[in-house]
């Protein structure tokens, strides 16, 4: 049996009249791992956590080759709301995924839509909700909720059903810092609680930096590094493009490395490099 949670076979693809966005992806994803896709603007992100879902191409057409496996799985052939009951997506415009008129209908509908009989909803909703620190907000309008309250909810009722790949497209973009790092700090405790697969496209690798453990990163439409973040980063920043959007902080260590031929370990904040730094050259010269 397979031990990733998605992997792509040779797999191309192209949207209606367009030229080919995805180009000749062949990469894998690890179960259990906290993956980050990174890539400039235009490089294929989205349309590859499309493509994990099964919307794409089976949605929105499009001109493909090769093939996608969620759990050792292919896509091809299968509904999406099937392909959903294991992996569960969550697109940067999450306002267009919300369809219900209060938090707990919201919940109850993804569960329903899954094929819950509707006397076994009112658990997992509750439950649900209680995760994503909306706990009791069952009855609350969704023009009550905050905007970072309503990601949240829609975080719920995409992890009602128990996926176990959870995909999540720039999931922060509409958030301030105080709220793009309390959602990183409950999805990482959402992994780490249920063993479950996190991919996340995340153009600021600050916020997931604490917790990533493996990247892939896209340019033009093909995959130029993947494997655990330390391999990923190495290989990215000797492009010069890829270098500026990795970390500040990783592009000193990389850049240390590169200058003094030594080995660094995984930065995970700054608290990190100033420990190590102090270490390896001295107070002194810091």
């Amino acid at each position: 049996m397979s031990n990733y949670a998605v992997e792509f076979k040779n797999f191309h693809y192209a949207y209606n009249g367009g030229e080919l966005v995805l180009k000749d992806i062949n990469v894998s994803v690890k179960e259990g791992s906290f993956t980050v896709l990174l890539g400039p603007s235009g490089a294929g992100k989205t349309t590859m956590c499309k493509a994990m879902a099964g919307i794409i191409p089976y949605y929105y057409g499009g001109r493909y080759a090769g093939s996608v496996e969620v759990l050792g799985e292919d896509t091809k052939g299968r509904r999406v709301s099937d392909i959903a009951m294991h992996l569960g997506l969550m697109l940067e415009d999450y306002e267009s995924q919300l369809v219900s008129l209060t938090a707990g209908e919201e919940v109850s509908f993804s569960l329903l839509n899954h094929g819950f009989p509707p006397e076994e909803v009112e658990e997992p909703t509750k439950k649900a909700l209680e995760d994503v620190g909306l706990p009791g907000r069952e009855n609350y309008q969704l023009d009550e909720l905050s905007g970072g309250q309503r990601q949240r909810l829609l975080l719920a009722s995409v992890l009602a059903v128990h996926p176990r790949v959870l995909v999540l497209d720039e999931p922060v973009s509409a958030m301030d810092p105080e709220g793009s790092v309390s959602l990183y700090k409950l999805l990482y405790k959402i992994h780490q609680k249920y063993n479950m697969t996190v991919i996340v496209v995340e153009h600021n690798l600050d916020y997931v930096l604490p917790y990533v453990t493996d990247m892939i990163v896209l340019q033009d439409g093909g995959v130029v590094a993947s494997g655990s973040f330390e391999e990923a980063a190495a290989a990215a920043y000797e492009d010069r493009e890829l270098r500026r959007i990795l970390p500040a902080l990783w592009q000193v260590k990389l850049n240390l490395e590169k200058r003094d031929g030594i080995h660094l370990g995984m930065w995970r904040n700054t608290k990190d490099a100033i420990v190590e730094l102090k270490e390896k050259y001295g107070r002194a010269e810091l």
